[in-house]
């Protein structure tokens, strides 16, 4: 029979201080979310731990913001492709750079990794976008995350892990570059590339600023994105509703409950991903970080 395990007093103090760690992650969505289902009066009394005068007028004068149905599907569709090609350009980059025979390897690897600590800054950018045709197009939001160095770097230590073995007897069945890649690489990656579709996944939901600069006229209308479209919302009603108070008027709707609303349902697919993803997550980035 198991003997039960007793809890000692340092087994209480771990409980209690992970439990206070816990508490302290959860609690800002649970504040946001009691907020959002909360009246303008009650959110000006304070709400602490459950919704009091419980509306959801919050969502209702969310959901009749101009534009916000077609800023969702670009979210989702940036969210999508974006890391998607995210994944296989920079695993096919990390699995060039994982070769042992590659010319000049360690230079081109130190070349990526210098990517991530230097650059000519945001003007040559913005400049390189528009000269090619990325401006006012939806393909700025997925082509310029498609490689980057960070994912290169675990993705690559992750192959190294891989016996050679297995890529050798492919090599001597016939097997090319290509297929040796989608064959062999990518079943046994699957770790670290649920874990590199993580950050990417969440890159691409919060990102904005992409959308502020290059976004601009009456062509690109119909391509902001869900963050974009709230943030302009969320401001002109702040500027609204403080007018409306120093006029004497009531808010049906106060600028505070709208906000946790609008925080509330862009956080709500990354915490869909996360629990899904969480079996992959801690052996990929472990697995991927463990070797230099």
């Amino acid at each position: 029979m198991e003997k039960k395990k007793k809890l000692t007093f340092a087994g209480v103090i771990n409980i209690i201080v992970m439990g206070l760690f816990t508490f302290i992650c959860v609690y800002p969505m649970w504040y946001i979310f009691i907020n959002s289902f909360s009246s303008a009066h009650a959110i000006n009394l304070g709400v602490y731990l459950l919704p009091k005068e419980f509306t959801t007028e919050a969502y209702s004068e969310m959901m009749k913001l101009p534009g916000l149905t077609s800023s969702i599907g670009i979210a989702f569709a940036r969210t999508i492709f974006g890391t998607l090609l995210t994944l296989a350009c920079s695993s096919f980059c990390a699995y060039i750079l994982a070769d042992r025979d590659l010319p000049a390897k360690k230079f081109l690897y130190r070349y990526f990794i210098l990517t991530m600590y230097v650059n000519a800054g945001f003007i040559p950018y913005y400049l390189t976008i528009s000269k090619i045709g990325l401006k006012n197009n939806f393909l700025v939001y997925i082509i310029p995350a498609a490689v980057q160095a960070y994912f290169i770097i675990l993705i690559k230590t992750y192959i190294e892990s891989i016996p050679g073995e297995l890529v050798e007897s492919a090599e001597i069945d016939g097997a090319g570059l290509v297929k040796i890649y989608v064959r062999i690489i990518l079943p046994l990656s699957k770790p670290i590339m649920a874990c590199i579709a993580v950050f990417a996944a969440v890159n691409q939901w919060n990102s904005w600023a992409d959308d502020m600069y290059f976004m601009q006229g009456r062509k690109a209308n119909n391509l902001h994105c869900l963050q974009y479209v709230l943030y302009t919302k969320l401001q002109s009603n702040i500027v609204t509703s403080e007018a409306g108070a120093a006029a004497g008027a009531l808010p049906k709707v106060s600028s505070q409950s709208l906000r946790m609303a609008m925080s509330f349902i862009t956080i709500v697919p990354i915490l869909c991903v996360y629990p899904y993803m969480q079996r992959f997550f801690t052996k990929g980035i472990m697995l991927g970080a463990v070797k230099g």
